[in-house]
């Protein structure tokens, strides 16, 4: 018989001992980040929200933080107010409010009473979990969604002239994006149209000599 025949042969009769299995482990959460995990479920969110934990577990992660975006925003919609309406009674900018309700800011021990009056459905353990520092990031998908994706696409397409003019006006340096304030504005054009006016307010921050 030829070779890929014995071959053939051979493996059917391989015992099933020795044969190759290929099993997935299921990495073990350490006690602290189980107490984590207790932590977030009391909070309704079902899953640890701790980072920097294996794949498995920041898929549950990502499934927890997404049950406390939906608390969040339930405050907020049960409140009947805008982010702009918000952000006017906390002395924030709408995009940070909307950071915050996103869980992509941590709010503040200052900002908290002003943000708990205008918007009364948000509980003592909602607040417990918006002033902890946050793991910042997002998904790599949401830049297919449509609005998302002409903001990425204007900056790409303005990036070189902006960053000309900024080392013309400033020097060799880049925008912080920390020490950074973000809105959103809508005005009427000339044609009477309305427009939308996105703001990047941040610090600049020039490159540092690396004397030593």
């Amino acid at each position: 018989p030829s070779d890929a025949t014995r071959k053939k042969h051979k493996d059917s009769h391989t015992p099933p001992s020795t044969r190759h299995h290929h099993t997935r482990v299921r990495p073990c959460l350490s006690p602290t980040t189980n107490h984590r995990a207790e932590q977030l479920s009391a909070a309704g969110g079902g899953a640890s929200e701790g980072w920097g934990i294996g794949r498995a577990e920041g898929m549950e992660e990502s499934s927890a933080r997404a049950a406390v975006v939906r608390r969040l925003m339930a405050a907020k919609a049960e409140s009947g107010k805008t982010f702009s309406e918000v952000a006017a009674e906390t002395g924030l900018t709408n995009v940070y409010v909307a950071q915050l309700l996103r869980r992509q800011a941590q709010l503040k021990p200052d900002t908290a009473p002003a943000l708990r009056a205008a918007l009364p459905a948000l509980t003592d353990d909602l607040v417990a979990l918006m002033m902890q520092p946050r793991f910042r990031s997002y998904h790599p998908e949401i830049v297919h969604e449509p609005a998302i994706y002409r903001l990425n696409e204007a900056v790409m397409h303005f990036g070189e002239s902006i960053k000309e003019i900024i080392n013309e006006e400033f020097g060799d340096g880049i925008m912080s994006a920390i020490d950074f304030y973000c809105s959103v504005d809508k005005v009427q054009g000339a044609d009477g149209k309305e427009r939308v006016v996105v703001t990047f307010d941040g610090k600049y921050l020039p490159y540092t000599e690396q004397a030593i």
